[in-house]
């Protein structure tokens, strides 16, 4: 039920990035969750086998849902970044539209200095 709630959450953050940058939406939020899954399972993976090995903590490999708990601080931070990397991206890029219509009239030198 957890990783329900997570995955609704995730979508929805990811969909409305995208749309406030005028992206692709359903593209964007299946990434954000593409990207929780990959950080769970192979680098929450990864991480858990290399602290198993070298600090012999004998995890219960068969509880499966132990283990998810402990791999989603894993995805959670691999979904975060990816979010943080794409809004940067995208705020760096944004066309900044002005509202040339209230210049009519104006002279260059006065639009120049607002």
């Amino acid at each position: 039920m957890l990783g329900i709630i997570l995955i609704y959450v995730l979508g929805k953050y990811f969909y409305k990035l995208a749309d406030k940058y005028n992206k692709g939406k359903w593209l964007y939020a299946i990434l954000g969750i593409i990207s929780y899954y990959f950080g769970a399972t192979i680098i929450g993976g990864i991480v858990l086998v290399l602290l198993d090995l070298l600090f012999e903590l004998d995890l219960n490999w068969d509880n499966n849902s132990g283990l998810s708990l402990l791999i989603m601080p894993f995805g959670i931070v691999t979904s975060y970044l990816l979010y943080y990397l794409l809004k940067r991206q995208w705020s760096k890029s944004a066309i900044v539209t002005k509202d040339e219509i209230q210049d009519i009239g104006k002279d260059q030198e006065d639009i120049e200095m607002e």
